[in-house]
Parts: C-alpha cells; sequence; structure tokens
C-alpha cells in the first residue's frame, strides 16, 4: 500500500489533535457510505488491546510484555511496573481495561500468562488479571499498587488458548474469559477455571450472586468454551456477549447468561485441523447455541458494540475483527438475532486483533503483526 505523510484531525474523548502521522488511502464502500481507514500509528509489536486515555492518548498492550502509551502518531514512551508475562506461543501481555471511575482512580486491569514462580507454582503458565494504579507522565507513566486479583487455578506448560478478554459490568463486577489451553476436556471440568468465563468483583473476590451450579468453582458464570478473544457489555441492557476461536471452523458469538453451557467439546460447528470430526454434532439437549458461527473461520479477537453517531446506521450493530479473516465484521443485530453480516477491508489492513469505538463515534483497530498498527475507520472527511 502506498503511503504519505498527512496531517489528520484526531478526534478522541472530545479533544482534537494535530497529528502527523504515516496514513494510506485506504477506502471501502459500506452499508454507510464510503469509509476511510487511516494509520494513526505503526511500529507496534504484535499489540493485543486498546484504551482510550480521555485526552487523546491510547493506551495500548504489546504481547512481548510492554505497555505503552501512543500520542501524536508514535508510541511515546512505555509505562513502568508491568506485571513479568511469558511471551510465548499466544501467551504475552493481553487484555486492557480502565475501571470506570478511572479518571478519578486510575485503576486498570490487565490479563497476561503468568510465569508459574510468580504464582508460587512449580511449572506452566496461566493466565491471570493484575489491577493497578496508572501514574501517567510526560510521554509514559507507571504502575502503582500493584495486585494480581485472579488467576487460573490449573497452570500447565501449553502456549496456546489463553483467552482473554476482559468486560466490566454495569454493577461494576468483571467477566474474565479464559482459554482451554488447547486441552479441549477442560472446558468440562467444572472445578477447572479454562475453557470458562468468570465473573470477579473489582477486588478479585467472588460475588455473592454467581450462578454457582453444584460442582463447579465458584467463580464460574459459564462454561464449555474453547478460545474467546472477545468480550463486551451491551450498553442497552447490560447483557454480555462474547466471541471465541473453534478449530476448523465453528468461530461463535454468545450471549452467556448464569450457569450456561457452550459445549465445547461435545457439540461445535467446526472439525479438528486434521478434518475428523469432534464431540457428538452441532446441538445437544441441556447445551447452548450460539447466537452465530463462522464456517469457515474468521478467526475472531476484539468486539464492541456500535453506539456513535458518526456511522450512520450502525447503532446497536457488533463490530468484530478477524484475524485469520483479515477483516472487520458488522454484525447487523435485530435485538439477540443476527439479522446479516458486512465484511469490510477483507485482506486489506492485516490480522485484526482488536476493535474499539472511540467517544468520536470513529472505530479504532489493532492489527497483530510484528509492525502493528493502530487504524481509525470513519466517513472520508470526518
Amino acid at each position: 500500500m502506498q503511503k504519505s505523510l498527512s496531517i489528520l484531525p484526531v478526534l478522541v474523548s472530545g479533544l482534537v489533535l494535530a497529528t502527523a502521522v504515516p496514513s494510506f488511502a485506504q477506502t471501502v464502500d459500506s452499508s454507510a457510505g464510503p469509509l476511510h481507514a487511516t494509520v494513526l500509528a505503526e511500529g507496534l509489536d504484535h499489540p493485543w488491546a486498546l484504551a482510550f486515555l480521555g485526552d487523546g492518548r491510547f493506551l495500548v498492550t504489546e504481547r512481548s510484555g510492554k505497555l505503552v502509551v501512543v500520542e501524536s502518531g508514535v508510541v511515546s514512551g512505555s509505562v513502568e511496573g508491568v506485571p513479568n508475562v511469558v511471551a510465548r506461543g499466544q501467551g504475552g501481555l493481553l487484555d486492557l481495561a480502565l475501571a470506570p471511575d478511572f479518571e478519578t482512580s486510575g485503576r486498570i486491569y490487565l490479563t497476561y500468562a503468568e510465569p508459574a514462580e510468580d504464582a508460587g507454582l512449580q511449572r506452566g503458565t496461566g493466565t491471570a488479571v493484575m489491577a493497578a494504579k496508572l501514574v501517567l507522565t510526560n510521554g509514559g507513566g507507571r504502575l502503582e499498587d500493584q495486585k494480581v486479583i485472579f488467576r487460573m487455578n490449573n497452570f500447565d506448560n501449553s502456549t496456546r488458548h489463553f483467552g482473554s478478554r476482559i468486560a466490566i459490568a454495569d454493577d461494576g463486577n468483571l467477566f474474565v474469559t479464559l482459554g482451554e489451553r488447547g486441552s479441549m476436556e477442560r472446558a468440562q471440568d467444572p472445578e477447572d477455571l479454562a475453557g470458562g468465563i468468570v465473573r470477579i468483583a473489582p477486588d478479585g473476590s467472588v460475588p455473592e450472586d454467581n450462578p454457582k451450579p453444584e460442582g463447579w468453582a465458584p467463580e464460574f458464570w459459564s462454561i464449555g468454551h474453547r478460545n474467546p478473544q472477545g468480550a463486551t457489555i451491551r450498553p442497552e441492557d447490560g447483557r454480555l456477549f462474547t466471541v471465541e476461536h473453534g478449530a476448523r471452523g465453528g468461530d461463535e458469538v454468545n450471549m452467556p447468561t448464569a450457569g450456561d453451557n457452550f459445549g465445547w467439546p461435545i457439540i461445535t460447528y467446526g472439525v479438528d485441523y486434521s478434518g475428523v470430526s469432534i464431540g457428538e454434532g452441532t446441538e445437544k439437549e441441556g447445551l447452548e447455541q450460539p447466537i452465530y458461527y463462522w464456517d469457515p473461520s474468521i478467526s475472531p479477537s476484539g468486539l464492541d458494540f456500535y453506539e456513535g453517531s458518526l456511522i450512520s446506521g450502525w447503532q446497536g450493530d457488533l463490530l468484530v475483527g478477524g484475524l485469520s479473516g483479515n477483516v472487520l465484521v458488522r454484525l447487523d443485530m435485530d435485538g439477540d438475532t443476527v439479522a446479516g453480516e458486512e465484511r469490510l477491508f477483507e485482506g486489506q489492513l492485516g490480522r485484526i486483533r482488536d476493535v474499539r469505538v472511540g467517544a468520536d463515534g470513529a472505530v479504532y483497530l489493532l492489527t497483530d503483526e510484528d509492525n502493528g498498527r493502530l487504524i481509525r475507520v470513519a466517513p472520508e472527511g470526518k
């Protein structure tokens, strides 16, 4: 793609920055008219998650273990005090979420692949959640009052399927998605936190109103998941939505409610990478169905509802990033039903790892590459 240097006014949380950044002329037709993708920053090392700091700056996790601040089109600095991570395979520094009271508390949450020794264990890695206070400085920042508020209860040596997204509910509790670490049977073990979605309080304790079916670990909200890498809360009613990777086919959009079992690997719409069938078919009594699935896979990662006014006609729809699909997907939502799918920038932007809607109504993407990029998608001229 041919690049040129341009001056782009970027509006984030009400602040306009005149920003000199590398950009490329990439426009696609869409249901909302022509959409323009502009690179805001590049040179990121496999970026995984994005947050808006409210002053025009962005906070980005890099899977290798850095938390960086992006300002005026460049990485202006890194944040000190991040957790020690195992950056191997699919592991590393993963998701990022700002607490609802971030503007006054500075509190953030990070998910990551934690080494066993930091957890007081003998071997392996597991998904963990750290809470900390972010103190921003000129260019970068530091974390203070770090505390691991959650970790998986069974670590192993796998380098796959850590999850891992955070969605903060209206009541302040955290939903955290966990992969089954490449061992499918773990997703049906009610005492093993792998392959599930947990619900924890901001301090890591277990909310009293968690579902707690007999035999389940108390942290569980739902089980039977393979590798959920997207999670978000629907603004209108506070419902949790997730996306997860299938095997060969069978990527799913789910709407987990308390005590649900989504069936992996008993039921699935995918097959093994070898082509061999998995489980008992696509449905079974007592196991939940996805509200939507992809076959072939797009490897979904990143999920957000569009509630802005900048892109006409998208309000209430789900936006999903695709890794193997190299695509941004809009799911046309009719209540709890997916009424249609629109694929955008297919094969043009790279592996889309995260999708976030900004306060300006634009859509912001991260591409998971050695030279990862932060990209803004908006109608031309806006």
